[in-house]
This record gives structure tokens, C-alpha cells and sequence, in this order.
């Protein structure tokens, strides 16, 4: 099985200093939703693993975090993509839980759920604590350079091995054709 691990906010859509709070603040980066189709019909299973603290900050509850989601799932069906799973932190960084990126354990839990190993996986975010969170799992990092990403990468301290992607069309086409070449 193949699978491709991605942050929501920043990566698949717009990021937003006060957070994405409902539907109507969500919107798709342009190429991201047909990157998760073109990766979907090149055989790739595509998890989303992304930190909600909103939720545990009062800004918005389970309700308008559903809805939010329901919005990008019917989206990509409209193109024949599809998110296999979505996995969200709802908790603040003072909360000290295992999920909260820069920690490994929604990264783990889609490794278990998936039952795969994740040295073979790429995981696309924007933010320093998405990349080291993919990194200390197993997976293989890459930045892109929306949302967060220029930020990120100016501050530096990535970890090794990390890819720099424009977006996620461009990160999807790298991870199509690095299997096409692999499986040659």
C-alpha cells in the first residue's frame, strides 16, 4: 500500500492567523485538491494528521470542525479524490498530550491504522513542528512553501532529508514520479 500523510491548514487550504473557524473561512489552496485526486488515482491512500487547538481554545467546537471537514471532503469528490482518514489534536499546546505536532502521536496512530511502516511515507506540511513530527515517526519530510511554508523555511533548522516543494501539486508529482522511477 501506498500512503502520503498531509497537514490540513496551509497545505490543502488557506491557514489563517485566527484560526479556520468554519466552513465559509476554508478555502482550498489552488492545485491541492486536485493533487489529493492525482495522488488518489496513482494509487495512494492519503491521511491528514493536523493540530485543531481552536477547539480547546472555545474558538469553534466539534460541530463547525465536522462541518469543516465535510466541506473538503465533498470538494475533493467533486475532482475523484478522496482523504482516507483524518486524524485532529483538538488540544492546546499546554495540554501536554502525545497528538500535538511537533510530537509523533497522530503520526503513530496512522501508521497503526494503516499498518505500515512509515519509511516509505512522505508527509507534507508548511510548519517546522509538522516536518520534525514526520521526521521523528519515520517518515520522509517536505516542505511547502504555502502557508506557513516561506517562514519556515527561512528560519531554517529542518530536518535532514527535508524536501522544498512550491505546493502540493508540485510535492505530488515528485512522489508520483519518484514511485514511477522505483517501480522500474
Amino acid at each position: 500500500m501506498k500512503l502520503v500523510i498531509l497537514d490540513r491548514d496551509g497545505v490543502i487550504n488557506q491557514d489563517s492567523a485566527t484560526f479556520i473557524k468554519s466552513p465559509a473561512e476554508w478555502i482550498p489552496i489552488a492545485g491541492s485538491l486536485e493533487a489529493i485526486a492525482m495522488l488518489n488515482q496513482s494509487g495512494y491512500r492519503v491521511a491528514v494528521a493536523t493540530n485543531q487547538s481552536g477547539i480547546a481554545r472555545g474558538l469553534f467546537d466539534m460541530a463547525a470542525l465536522n462541518a469543516i471537514h465535510d466541506k473538503m471532503h465533498r470538494a475533493l469528490s467533486q475532482l475523484g479524490g478522496r482523504i482516507d482518514a483524518l486524524f485532529y489534536c483538538p488540544h492546546a499546546a499546554d495540554d501536554h498530550c502525545d497528538c500535538r505536532k511537533p510530537k509523533t502521536g497522530m503520526i503513530e496512530d496512522i501508521s497503526r491504522r494503516f499498518s505500515i511502516e512509515l519509511n516509505q511515507v512522505y508527509a507534507v506540511g508548511d510548519a517546522l513542528r509538522d516536518l520534525q513530527a514526520f521526521a521523528h515517526a519515520g517518515c520522509k519530510p517536505i516542505l511547502v512553501r504555502t502557508g506557513k511554508g516561506e517562514e519556515t523555511l527561512t528560519q531554517g533548522n529542518l530536518p535532514p532529508n527535508t524536501l522544498v516543494m512550491a505546493d502540493l501539486a508540485e510535492a505530488a508529482q515528485h512522489i508520483i514520479s519518484e514511485q514511477t522511477i522505483l517501480a522500474k
